[in-house]
């Protein structure tokens, strides 16, 4: 595995382009379409299934033990509940976060008609010289926040008049920087950062001409933060799903912004033991930074395959993301480790 070289200028380049894809869940088809055709320049034949998840798959030297690992291309975001009688925006939140973390946040409204109008998510009463001690000590619920649309409207009808309805769609800017330190700075590192670490590692195998040993499949689901994502769409001999998503950073965790992690257990129990293992194992073997971790708060694709009934071993490796759910950061060290775990894995020997 250590002569295999990955591409890192194109791990950098998916991840950017990725990130600057709007892709809520339920409204992912530019993001998985971006995905489908690297695949395809990549010589891998991807296909969806009805859900909507692609599927691509690498032969193997073996076809006694197939592989998969599982990234997401879903991301937090929110939906129209309401149009307000002033013109702005009441919002469902899709997945889990907090108001506070996008407040001031840019914003884009997709309607059904096809059109995009831009915005920004503000509390009601945002203006310090107006509300006074109130901007500071309102709550964030739904009804306390709002999208002031970049639109002349004062009203409902007006606003129904750009095409805005309930149930539209709603994406928050990402803000990506890349900073020459090496950090990677952006909203929705989770998990577009583990879908760039999956493709590069593609990419490095191809260049290499190096097979995997096992038959592998790769799953990109598009309904993980809402708990369901990877739930179906695995070839149904497959022994192992590898989950590759990101490693939350922060006061009393081991994961870092410069390690792959290996995560034992999270809110939905203990990952497979042996196949854990077997990754830390291969960590230690080929020299590559990395940490085990437990996640207080946190539940992953290969667990929505368990609870579908998948009869497989699943294992969560990932980058360490810091401020998850928020305005995330990793780096490439992070990024790179990972890939290198996943390459180590698909070239290991071995039935797990």
């Amino acid at each position: 595995m250590n002569h295999i070289a990955i591409d890192q200028a194109y791990l950098l380049e998916t991840l950017t382009t990725l990130l600057n894809i709007p892709s809520p869940t339920g409204y992912t088809d530019a993001a998985i379409t971006y995905v489908e055709q690297k695949l395809q320049a990549l010589g891998l034949q991807a296909r969806r299934n009805t859900k909507g998840a692609l599927l691509a798959t690498l032969p193997g030297a073996s076809q006694a033990a197939p592989r998969a690992l599982t990234a997401h291309l879903d991301t937090l975001g929110a939906m129209v509940k309401r149009i307000k009688s002033n013109g702005r925006l009441q919002l469902s939140k899709i997945g889990s976060f907090a108001w506070n973390t996008v407040e001031g946040e840019s914003c884009q409204v997709f309607t059904a008609g096809g059109a995009v109008v831009s915005g920004c998510l503000l509390l009601t009463q945002a203006s310090e010289h107006v509300y006074g001690a109130a901007v500071n000590d309102t709550k964030r619920s739904d009804e306390m926040m709002e999208v002031r649309l970049d639109a002349r409207v004062s009203n409902a009808d007006e606003t129904a008049a750009l095409g805005i309805g309930v149930g539209d769609f709603v994406a928050f800017d990402p803000r990506v920087v890349v900073s020459n330190a090496g950090f990677i700075r952006s909203r929705h590192l989770d998990d577009k950062a583990g879908v760039a670490c999956l493709l590069a590692a593609i990419k490095a195998l191809q260049d290499a001409g190096v097979q995997p040993t096992q038959r592998s499949s790769f799953h990109f689901s598009h309904y993980e933060e809402v708990g369901h994502g990877a739930a179906t769409g695995f070839p149904a001999d497959v022994v192992d799903v590898v989950a590759v998503d990101m490693a939350a950073v922060g006061e009393g965790q081991a994961s870092d912004e410069f390690h792959v992690t290996v995560c034992a257990k999270d809110s939905g129990g203990p990952y497979h033991y042996e196949l854990s293992l077997r990754l830390r194992q291969l960590a230690h073997a080929f020299d590559i930074p990395h940490v085990v971790d437990l996640y207080p708060y946190y539940g992953s694709d290969g667990e929505a395959y368990w609870r579908a009934g998948g009869d497989v071993r699943v294992a969560l490796i990932g980058p360490g993301v810091d401020a998850s759910h928020n305005y995330e950061r990793t780096h490439m060290e992070a990024l790179l480790a990972t890939t290198r775990l996943i390459l180590a894995y698909l070239t290991s020997s071995g039935d797990s």
